[in-house]
């Protein structure tokens, strides 16, 4: 997928978010969560502290560009940018392709 099939968008925009292992695309309001988007669509997936800290909802980033709102990750690991911890972090790009 190119950048331009993928755009950046502001800070705090929507974004849709594709699971691809059960090949459904969830939207995630400006007001809501990554997680919370999802709870409300059905998906089940781990979580525990909801805050980026415990580490329980790391999520493999198969396209897309995390903008992380987590402390668990390390700089370096944020910076590959191949992991995303959905309780609390969003997307740069108007679509992330997550491997759910």
């Amino acid at each position: 997928m190119s950048a331009q099939d993928n755009p950046l968008i502001e800070d705090g925009a929507a974004f849709e978010v594709q699971l691809a292992r059960r090949g459904i695309t969830v939207q995630v309001p400006a007001d809501k969560t990554m997680l919370q988007a999802l709870l409300d669509a059905g998906v089940e997936m781990p979580f525990s502290c909801s805050e980026g800290i415990c580490g329980t909802c790391v999520t493999k980033v198969l396209c897309g560009t995390p903008d992380h709102w987590d402390s668990y990750l390390t700089p370096e690991e944020q910076e590959q940018g191949d992991q995303i911890m959905p309780c609390c972090s969003r997307s740069k790009t108007a679509r992330m392709t997550l491997d759910l």
